[in-house]
């Protein structure tokens, strides 16, 4: 637009004094309608297009001041034929707004143009008084043949600008996708590095621990057990006594004392088998016998019952008799506890042969059951939910299952029971 105001200029000084009177050069009034309608035909838009870029408004305007302009131009050189294909130049340069409407809005501008000073003012356009009537008709159909080139020029500019779109959005949304995928694996990845090494960093607490609580349990097994027999010794001593005595505090602090005992005895005990730990040895063991062995070894629960469903007719394993035997009581003894005091509940201990030469143990109860929250980590050291224990039994239990070659499961269904199933594998028999 700026380009055309300072030629129009120019031409208005140079070409226009020649192009209307043929012979004298001198400034005429063409020169001021160049530069003030020239100002009027270019600013208006340039500030359209600054302020209010890519707005359908906008390109109308442009369209309109642009073919105004070739008409302006037209003018100044006195209707030369030359200067009319500066409407075709115009129309070329507005078809990269890829926009038929535009196009027309241009056309209509310009035969308007030519229509109104062709009928007030033709030698304004045409460089004649009195052009043939034609003339209107003729210069329309060059604008109408330009405008359908350029038509068709948009439409296959627009349908190939929509497939490179089409194709760069297809790209970028694989890149996304992919990017996604690789950001995805790498999270996943950071959060498996972070579990190893918390695992890890577990594992070396558990090793320190264990190695800390052999030494201080073997450590408090020889006081305890003076301690054990001294209260032993005053106990007996006591009964021999014709009277009791004065304090009836006495006989239940004695109780106490006994109680505490025993159960920092089971502790250490617990501490030291999950810390020394010591291959199987093993050798034919029949199972049911085993199974009542351990229930022996239980304490009594008022109102819980203990059913064994072992067939006599199992094949017998080879198991470590100790090791497995702990493992049972362990098994059974948690399931006892589960069950809570106010009511009665059923314990029972199942042994079946798999179809694929071993065998499975399960003991289950009709407890409270499990949080599924919880079951995931109650084979875990030192995790339990009991308010008194040490959390090692499960962890001694795993630990002699998977050193028999087998495997342990728990199940549990929250508020109607629990299960754990020992698998094991046909190798397990002789």
């Amino acid at each position: 637009m700026l380009g055309q105001w300072a030629a129009a200029v120019l031409v208005a000084v140079f070409v226009s004094p020649y192009g209307w009177e043929g012979k004298v050069r001198a400034l005429h009034l063409h020169v001021q309608t160049a530069v003030l309608l020239g100002a009027a035909l270019s600013v208006f838009p340039v500030m359209l297009t600054r302020l209010h870029a890519g707005e359908t408004a906008t390109r109308h305007v442009v369209a309109i001041s642009q073919m105004l302009w070739s008409a302006l131009l037209i003018h100044l050189t006195g209707g030369r034929i030359e200067t009319h294909f500066h409407i075709f130049g115009s129309l070329a340069v507005l078809s990269f707004y890829r926009d038929p409407k535009v196009l027309l809005t241009a056309s209509l501008a310009i035969v308007a143009d030519h229509c109104m000073r062709g009928a007030l003012w033709p030698e304004s356009v045409y460089g004649q008084l009195h052009p043939e009537w034609w003339r209107f008709l003729e210069h329309a159909f060059w604008v109408a043949a330009i405008d359908v080139v350029l038509v068709v020029a948009c439409r296959d500019a627009l349908r190939e600008l929509g497939e490179r779109a089409g194709r760069q959005a297809l790209a970028e949304a694989t890149i996304e996708e992919e990017l996604a995928l690789r950001v995805g694996q790498l999270d996943a990845a950071v959060r498996e590095v972070h579990a190893v090494r918390g695992h890890v960093e577990q594992m070396e607490r558990l090793a320190s621990l264990g190695q800390l609580t052999a030494s201080v349990s073997h450590e408090l097994r020889n006081p305890l057990a003076a301690a054990r027999t001294a209260h032993a010794f005053v106990q007996r001593r006591l009964r021999r006594v014709e009277t009791s005595p004065t304090d009836p505090r006495i006989a239940r602090f004695l109780d106490i004392i006994d109680r505490e005992l025993q159960a920092c005895s089971v502790i250490i005990s617990d501490l030291l088998d999950y810390a020394k730990g010591r291959p199987p040895r093993r050798t034919p063991c029949p199972l049911k016998p085993l199974v009542e062995e351990a229930i022996s070894v239980v304490p009594r629960r008022e109102g819980v019952r203990v059913h064994i469903q072992v067939p006599d007719g199992l094949p017998v394993p080879c198991l470590d008799r100790e090791q497995f035997r702990q493992v049972l009581v362990n098994l059974i003894q948690n399931a006892v506890e589960s069950i809570p005091a106010e009511r009665s509940g059923t314990v029972c201990v199942h042994a079946d042969a798999l179809g694929d030469g071993g065998w499975s143990l399960r003991v289950t109860d009709d407890g409270p059951g499990i949080p599924a929250s919880l079951l995931e980590r109650i084979f875990e050291p030192m995790f339990t939910t009991k308010l008194r224990g040490t959390g090692l039994g499960l962890a001694i239990v795993k630990r002699l299952v998977q050193g028999h070659g087998a495997r342990i499961q728990a199940e549990s269904d929250f508020g109607h029971g629990s299960r754990f199933t020992v698998l094991l594998p046909e190798a397990s028999l002789p």
